[in-house]
């Protein structure tokens, strides 16, 4: 398989193990890509080179998708002629996220790209948020979207929040327009720590000066 292909491959079975919301271990992940002839050392320069295009994010620990740039590379490598699978049999786990990356994501089967408002899907999904208005309402999709999937009881990481939305926004206009939510009584930022104090959590949580460090989020009106 080819180093676009695998590139692909790897997108793809991070996607499908929740990447985007969450970040993925990294033996769940290189379970799912390594295959018997070849060793996790063979596929770290194409995990450094997603990362240098910033589809991915890296830790100790794992791996997330970035939803608007990784999205993006994800959606180009699926669409490209030279994708395939190589060999005769195709894992289940690779059918399955074909067939859920189609029906979630406006990706046309004939592999043309479906126009949204006169843009393609995947480029509308990456596009930046230019206002407090359209960022609420990306916000509070994406809230309800992992309070539903996770079931976190009406408590969402607010680091989760904010790798949902990904590059859409520049960690300030986050952290402000997070924090007008509050003030407008749209959302509750609530104390606590991550569950497992992970310092890259942390950080993507929001640490105001009066309130100190907020990790989850409560809606309180739409």
């Amino acid at each position: 398989m080819t180093s676009k292909n695998t590139s692909t491959r790897l997108l793809l079975a991070l996607w499908d193990l929740g990447g985007m919301q969450q970040e993925v271990k990294k033996g769940q992940l290189t379970k799912r890509i390594v295959s018997k002839s070849k060793k996790v050392a063979d596929y770290q320069g194409i995990f450094e080179e997603l990362q240098k295009q910033g589809a991915i994010a890296i830790s100790k620990k794992g791996y997330s998708l970035t939803s608007g740039k990784g999205l993006e590379v994800l959606g180009e490598g699926l669409r490209s002629s030279e994708f395939k699978f190589e060999g005769t049999i195709v894992g289940t786990w690779a059918a399955n996220a074909l067939v859920k990356w189609i029906s979630q994501i406006d990706v046309a089967v004939v592999g043309a790209d479906v126009l949204v408002n006169g843009k393609g899907a995947l480029a509308k999904l990456s596009e930046g948020i230019a206002s407090y208005d359209e960022f609420k309402s990306v916000a509070l999709e994406v809230y309800d979207k992992l309070n539903y999937e996770y079931n976190f009881n009406n408590l969402v990481p607010i680091y989760r929040i904010r790798r949902g939305i990904g590059d859409r926004v520049s960690r300030t206009e986050f952290n402000d327009w997070l924090l007008e939510m509050q003030a407008n009584d749209i959302l509750q930022l609530q104390g606590g720590t991550v569950e497992d104090n992970a310092s890259d959590k942390i950080e993507d949580s929001i640490t105001t000066e009066l309130n100190g460090l907020r990790c989850y989020s409560k809606r309180l009106k739409s």
